[in-house]
């Protein structure tokens, strides 16, 4: 049985995942999708990012689009809350 006073994460996550994810949807914002490694790169330095946040874009392969933080998660590894419909 689980903690009920503790956190939880969506099935497919860590707390590791969901902090790694949100800084990267907060260095770009909402405006910049669809968009390719190098747009998100150019964006994520605009707003002045995280190393890591800057370091994760770099690693993104490229020529791919990324419609949303998602697909940006999926494609660096990061685990992404499964479908629920």
């Amino acid at each position: 049985m689980s903690d009920p006073h503790q956190e939880g994460t969506p099935a497919g996550t860590s707390p590791a995942d969901i902090d790694r994810r949100s800084a990267i949807a907060e260095a770009l914002g909402k405006e910049v999708w669809p968009a390719d490694r190098d747009t998100l790169v150019s964006r994520a330095q605009e707003s002045n990012a995280p190393d890591r946040v800057l370091g994760d874009l770099r690693r993104l392969p490229a020529g791919q689009q990324f419609e949303n933080v998602q697909d940006v998660a999926r494609a660096l590894g990061i685990g992404t809350e499964q479908q629920r419909f």
